[in-house]
């Protein structure tokens, strides 16, 4: 990068199933504005803004146009993104290139979705094939994951699937942003409705509306606007097409080629981590169901498979455990898809600053990591710091 660049503003909306008393860009500016105040700035302060929704499931073409009156973008340069689940995630990226640039001191990057104006689960479930994939897939997400843990852990993967979730309902009740803030017992995990076998519906992520708006700086103005920076080390993209025959085939290369461990292979080795679990301090995790988070952990954290069911069973990925993950309540509590890898970044940042409220975890958080995944098996890596690099 031309310039190290830092986080300087976080602001998110209520996610909730209904926000019939906002239009979609009266809740975008209730992010915008949120980030606004966190950082002490107006808008005539921000010289660029990102803006990154599913334009499919609204069904409104470029809509960046017509929130103009909501995120202030008027006359300013900036971005429409999309790139499925991953959008989040990669219009912080995009925040991130242009303020470090040169081009722009202080860059806005905005993820939204109001999936009640259309129809998300029709539109994603669409894409599988009625015929061939409907007995096995959940529209975008598939129970191949699921049948792949239970055919090596048997019952054992599914009681850590219910402790997944209770651990994220836990962390959620305490976070006044999420979605779904209810706690549940591995009870009612178990005995939830089944989608797709051995899928759940309490394994499963919301269809959410809400926003979120981050701020982030070139170095010079970011140590003006705030004490209390949150530095972007690294982010790294890597989108492997050809996996996603991981769908519904069991791919013999799949433990060593997902793209979630060759992104966190590249991550780790520009810099030099060599045991994640004791370089990075917490892990916001873009986790769409909690059997995906119990396989992929193993990829990201570059461990055997298993690996990860035994930390659950430990406790250490609670929120006040020796590796918190997802103690904003994850993905599987909170998902406005254009936000959602979005708010994995800006969660990590404010554990970092010590700014999370309730579902602040105990330890100090110096490093924190977040995903983002989507698209054609697109995965996204963020490493923040509280130490400039």
């Amino acid at each position: 990068m031309a310039k190290r660049v830092a986080i300087v503003g976080i602001g998110q909306t209520y996610h909730q199933a209904h926000r019939q008393d906002v239009n979609q860009v009266e809740m975008v500016n209730e992010a915008v504005t949120a980030a606004l105040e966190d950082a002490q700035l107006r808008i005539k302060d921000i010289d660029c803004i990102i803006h990154g929704n599913m334009e499919l499931f609204e069904g409104v073409h470029q809509p960046d146009m017509w929130h103009v009156d909501g995120d202030g973008a008027y006359l300013k340069s900036g971005m429409r993104l999309t790139t499925g689940g991953t959008t989040g995630g990669t219009i912080a990226c995009a925040a991130c290139n242009h303020a470090a640039s040169g081009l722009f001191d202080t860059v806005m990057a905005i993820g939204w979705e109001k999936q009640e104006e259309g129809h998300t689960t029709t539109g994603i479930a669409a894409m599988a094939d009625p015929l061939w994939d409907r007995k096995v897939q959940t529209g975008a997400l598939s129970g191949m994951t699921a049948a792949r843990l239970i055919t090596d852990f048997g019952e054992r993967a599914e009681e850590v699937a219910a402790m997944v979730r209770v651990r994220d309902g836990e962390n959620a009740s305490r976070n006044p942003y999420a979605h779904l803030r209810e706690k549940v017992t591995r009870e009612d995990v178990m005995k939830s409705h089944m989608l797709v076998h051995p899928i759940r519906l309490l394994h499963m992520c919301p269809q959410s509306n809400g926003a979120c708006a981050l701020i982030v700086a070139s170095e010079e103005k970011a140590k003006k606007i705030t004490k209390k920076p949150v530095w972007v080390k690294d982010h790294v993209t890597t989108h492997m097409e050809a996996m996603l025959n991981e769908t519904i085939l069991v791919r013999k290369d799949l433990e060593e080629w997902a793209s979630m461990r060759v992104c966190a292979r590249k991550l780790y080795k520009r810099n030099g981590i060599t045991n994640p679990i004791k370089e990075i301090d917490l892990f916001e995790m873009y986790d769409p169901m909690v059997w995906m988070e119990m396989e992929w952990a193993d990829w990201f954290l570059l461990m055997e498979r298993g690996g990860y069911l035994k930390m659950v069973e430990k406790g250490v990925t609670d929120r006040n455990g020796a590796f918190p993950v997802n103690p904003s309540g994850g993905v599987v509590t909170t998902n406005p898809i254009g936000a959602t890898a979005l708010i994995r970044v800006a969660e990590a940042a404010l554990q970092i600053r010590g700014d999370a409220g309730e579902h602040q975890v105990d330890k100090e958080v110096r490093t924190a990591m977040a995903s983002a995944f989507g698209g054609t098996f697109w995965t996204i890596l963020h490493l923040l710091s509280k130490e400039r690099p």
